[in-house]
């Protein structure tokens, strides 16, 4: 085969250590999360997260970092974990969730002067999400009620009733009836409560209110006008006609009465994450057009209040924007994924927004009042840290925080490259590329295919911490990142033209990828490795029944026969991924589903699922596994049973690196 050279960049550079990267230098790293300002712009509140091994279990704590030089001190006990900082308007007082002694999240407050944190919720099903009102005289929270009990009292008398009663069983009518790893049966939706801080019982904010906000990240969903007489907020609800679930925008007054109001009630899909500009005098939110396709591109709209009317604010950009805010000047900087990465952007209202990071992949963006802009930023070779960036031509982002620097100081870290290479069908495909640690030029390796879930997902330049570019690196592998057609972050034509047909484009990418790096003299071409989870797991099952070029294979929570994936949770847009219904389209839905090849399975298989996955349900992974045992082609089973579609849990994750790791090892020869 005759192999065009890739284009080849240098991306992060190898760096020595006195090991490389193991499962358990990843979780003795502190993670650190989105931070909070003060208003004077002197300080940040930021969120770290340390993990117990023997406990199994990790504990947040906030810790007070000076912007302008000097050491982070916590603010918060280590006794305790402690999350979601928000800092009064006059800085005096910080707002926080913790974990209580009965399991549930509850909204502290305490003096930043002085004294002990206050409980200032007791919601039956805890409270999140925590917001000042821009005086300062009160707060704004999520928490969840039950439907038809549907104020705290009635949810706490309804929770006991069901403690006592012996039958638990799941009686549902509706289309989507459990999500991710979470029953939607017990009719848990969150409302937002106005909340004392002084005391006194939250008020009911959406008292009638069914909506739930995103499932998957339920924080961010809302914002306060503001004059604090308003609050915006994305709910999902559930259409009748056609059978849908789409997100929509609601705005409920804060002060007085009035009732909870729709503002796009007629959108054809999901409207997201509203936010009011500084003048109060307009909403922006992100608008979906395809109901069908869940990566559809994110456009910005501008409800103007006073009249009531919906413009196109940021249509005709090609890239989808993810969180949004508002800076003090009016612009807005947006995270957006971009070429394989998260850049941070800013925006004038005009135009297209002009982006102010080019390496690794931003995240938490955070305006300051200076008009700097705050954000935790990460790469392949760096895990989250906070960097602060000034508004002036040529500025770069400076690293503001170093709770990372133990750990990493003494890891050694395989050099990144970036590579551009065609791929199927001639298209122009991006990959990134780990080399092992002390990587010796001439000398040819293994390769170890680490393919995304998805698809419409990237392998980022990001420190992925359940699927890490360099700890698969680190036993001396070369690991190649495709960022196969059908991924996001080159628009929306190269996402969704993999549609109805999962199996072509990807599997072609993935295969000159493979061959590409042959070409380079890095790889040896009889030691290579496919491993993928959840898409990337039915990636690994399509190969398997496709090639043989493989030593092994590794498959995680992988959709193996795609006819049982209506067993899924959410089952809106198969049809268009897939290429019909199951009444409607067999054949096309028969055409790109692994299981109908089994035929081909010779390759050694190692299946992990978690039995509380119900995204990719865990009869999937058994499936499987069964098929390949009956062939006789050696296999090993890994169930979880208290993961979902994820591995979490910090002793359930060394274990699984462990089995994915020794599993290529074995058939490596090594």
């Amino acid at each position: 085969m005759v192999v065009t050279a890739p284009i080849e960049t240098t991306l992060h550079p190898a760096r020595a250590g006195v090991a490389p990267l193991t499962a358990e230098d990843m979780w003795a790293l502190p993670r650190v999360g989105a931070p909070a300002a003060s208003p004077d712009g002197r300080m940040l509140v930021v969120p770290v997260t340390t993990y117990d091994l023997e406990k199994n279990a990790g504990r947040s704590r906030l810790w007070r970092v000076p912007l302008d030089g000097g050491q982070p001190a916590p603010l918060t006990s280590e006794d305790a974990s402690s999350s979601e900082p928000a800092l009064s308007p006059d800085g005096r007082r910080l707002a926080f969730t913790r974990k209580t002694d009965d399991g549930k999240t509850q909204v502290f407050v305490m003096p930043l002067d002085g004294g002990e944190p206050q409980k200032v919720t007791d919601l039956s099903l805890g409270a999140f999400d925590p917001k000042w009102l821009p005086d300062g005289s009160a707060l704004v929270c999520v928490g969840a009620l039950l439907r038809g009990h549907l104020t705290p009292a009635e949810t706490r008398t309804e929770l006991e009733r069901r403690e006592k009663d012996p039958v638990k069983a799941h009686v549902t009518e509706e289309r989507v009836y459990r999500y991710w790893d979470t029953w939607l049966t017990t009719g848990e939706v969150p409302h937002l409560f106005l909340v004392d801080p002084a005391g006194g019982a939250p008020r009911d904010l959406t008292p009638e209110s069914t909506a739930w906000f995103d499932w998957m990240g339920p924080g961010g969903q809302y914002d306060i006008s503001p004059d604090g007489r308003e609050v915006a907020y994305a709910g999902i609800v559930q259409q009748s006609k056609p059978d849908r679930l789409r997100s929509a925008i609601f705005v409920a007054p804060i002060a007085g009465g009035g009732e909870v109001r729709c503002i796009t009630p007629d959108h054809p899909a999901d409207d997201l994450r509203p936010r009011y500009t500084p003048d109060g005098r307009a909403l922006v939110y992100g608008m979906t057009h395809d109901p069908m396709f869940y990566a559809d591109r994110v456009r910005l709209m501008r409800y103007e209040r006073a009249s009531g009317a919906h413009e196109e604010w940021l249509g005709s950009w090609d890239r989808s924007p993810i969180h949004w805010e508002f800076g003090a000047d009016g612009r807005l900087w947006i995270e957006a994924e971009d070429a394989g990465r998260t850049r941070l952007f800013r925006f004038s209202g005009t135009g297209h927004p002009h982006p102010v990071t080019d390496r690794g992949s931003a995240g938490a963006v955070l305006p300051l009042p200076d008009g700097r802009v705050a954000f935790t930023l990460q790469t392949l070779s760096d895990p989250p840290e906070v960097h602060v960036l000034a508004v002036t031509a040529g500025a770069s982002p400076a690293r503001l925080t170093h709770f990372t620097e133990p750990v990493m100081s003494r890891v050694a870290m395989g050099e990144v490259r970036e590579l551009t290479f065609p791929g199927g069908y001639g298209e122009s495909v991006q990959m990134f590329v780990v080399l092992p640690p002390g990587y010796e030029a001439g000398k040819k390796y293994p390769l170890v295919q680490v393919i995304h879930g998805g698809p419409h997902a990237i392998s980022a330049d990001a420190f992925h911490f359940r699927w890490n570019g360099q700890a698969f690196a680190a036993p001396g592998y070369v690991a190649a990142l495709v960022n196969f057609q059908g991924s996001t972050s080159w628009g929306q034509d190269f996402a969704k033209r993999i549609q109805g047909a999962h199996g072509d484009r990807p599997f072609e990418d993935v295969m000159k990828a493979s061959e590409v790096l042959v070409a380079t003299g890095w790889v040896d071409p009889d030691r290579m490795a496919a491993a993928g989870g959840s898409y990337g797991g039915y990636m690994a099952s399509w190969i398997a029944g496709h090639t043989d070029r493989f030593r092994c294979i590794v498959n995680h929570a992988g959709v193996y026969d795609t006819l049982s994936q209506y067993a899924s949770d959410v089952t809106q847009g198969r049809s268009a991924s897939y290429g019909g219904e199951p009444w409607d389209g067999l054949d096309a839905i028969d055409r790109w589903n692994p299981a109908r090849f089994a035929d081909g399975f010779t390759t050694p298989m190692l299946v992990l699922h978690g039995e509380r996955d119900y995204r990719v349900p865990v009869t999937q992974g058994l499936e499987c596994y069964g098929v390949l045992k009956a062939k006789g082609v050696p296999a090993r089973l890994v169930v979880f049973p208290d993961e979902n579609h994820w591995v979490l849990k910090p002793r359930n994750a060394l274990l699984w690196y462990r089995e994915v790791l020794g599993w290529i090892a074995r058939w490596f020869g090594a």
